[in-house]
């Protein structure tokens, strides 16, 4: 929420903005004895001798003492509702890239080599958009050659299910021995339907790096103590980055979520959200949070990745409006392949 990045609290609405839909956030407990908080979402109906009105969407009219606000902003008439651009795999492949650097990287005709010290395969894989410019024994040798001076395997992202994806790779790096694994659906969906909901984000910090809060409940670094420099770089990287986290009432991190803004398209990347805190609506608060911060960049359109067995994850975009788009997975050269 705006009125909260960087950790300031403030009240942005006057009588003027009676009529006007508003969220707002008010002191519900003994700040002494422990503060709560409530918040409140709907239409300023009056603002009277230190007394505010707002009717909520269900026609609930809630009544809060001046006294007693917090933190309080418009909220923006809703977006129109708009289609996904059309996209090739290519261009969401460049765009997901792009989102996710990889700290050092080559060129082998069209293909790209990644490498970020082992973090994420994304990160440590052969991006092969195009032709190689050798036949294809030739790139895997090379991309053999090119990996185990890195003490990493040779490992090769295959996109699959459009036109202009990696079927026939698929095939090829089959035949040869190459492994499939994580197996990832890509999906998509126009970006205001995300922010164009009830929820009262005023519990989301955004900010441009990932705070102590933030890597505190981010489980894929492989360091206890925190990003190494090279996790740091992939996940500071990108075009517009963004970092979302919600507090837990005792005061732990409760939800994460990144975003990267590129063009047309926002995203979404580390929507975790703490094992005691689920099933509240964190990760669609996070979402919406992160979908506002987007479209007043000018997005329009939102991707995300998610492995095949994530059930969960998948069901919770899907009831979002996200649908697939293309697959991709990872072929491993294993001993004794070709």
């Amino acid at each position: 929420m705006e009125f909260l990045a960087g950790g300031r609290a403030e009240v942005r609405i006057t009588r003027a903005d009676v009529g006007k839909r508003v969220s707002v956030r008010r002191l519900t407990g003994d700040r002494e004895g422990g503060a709560a908080f409530t918040d409140a979402v709907g239409v300023l109906t009056s603002w009277d001798e230190g007394v505010l009105s707002i009717t909520r969407r269900s026609g609930e009219c809630v009544r809060i003492a001046e006294s007693s606000l917090v933190a309080a902003k418009v909220v923006p008439e809703a977006r129109p509702r708009r289609k996904v651009p059309s996209a090739g795999a290519r261009e969401l492949q460049e765009v997901a890239a792009r989102g996710w650097p990889a700290t050092e990287t080559e060129r082998l005709g069209e293909w790209t080599l990644r490498a970020s010290e082992g973090f994420t395969r994304r990160g440590n894989s052969v991006l092969p958009l195009g032709d190689p410019g050798m036949p294809l024994d030739s790139a895997l040798e090379r991309i053999a050659q090119w990996y185990a001076a890195r003490g990493l395997p040779p490992v090769i992202t295959v996109a699959t299910g459009r036109p202009d994806a990696d079927d026939a790779l698929a095939a090829e790096l089959e035949r040869r021995g190459w492994a499939a694994e994580a197996h990832t659906r890509v999906l998509i969906s126009a970006l205001a339907p995300l922010a164009d909901t009830d929820a009262d984000t005023a519990r989301v910090t955004l900010s441009r790096e990932p705070g102590d809060a933030w890597t505190a409940l981010y489980n894929r670094t492989g360091d206890a103590g925190g990003p190494t420099p090279t996790a740091w770089r992939v996940l500071t990287g990108g075009p517009s980055v963004w970092f979302a986290t919600v507090r837990g009432e005792d005061g732990g991190t409760a939800a994460i979520g990144r975003l990267v803004v590129d063009g047309r398209w926002a995203g979404f990347a580390a929507i975790e959200v703490a094992p005691d805190e689920r099933r509240q609506g964190l990760a669609s608060l996070v979402m919406a949070a992160l979908a506002e911060r987007a479209l007043d960049e000018g997005a329009s359109a939102a991707y995300l990745q998610v492995e095949t067995d994530n059930a969960g994850a998948l069901a919770l975009y899907e009831r979002l409006g996200f649908t697939d788009h293309h697959g991709y997975h990872y072929r491993r050269a294993l001993p004794g392949g070709r």
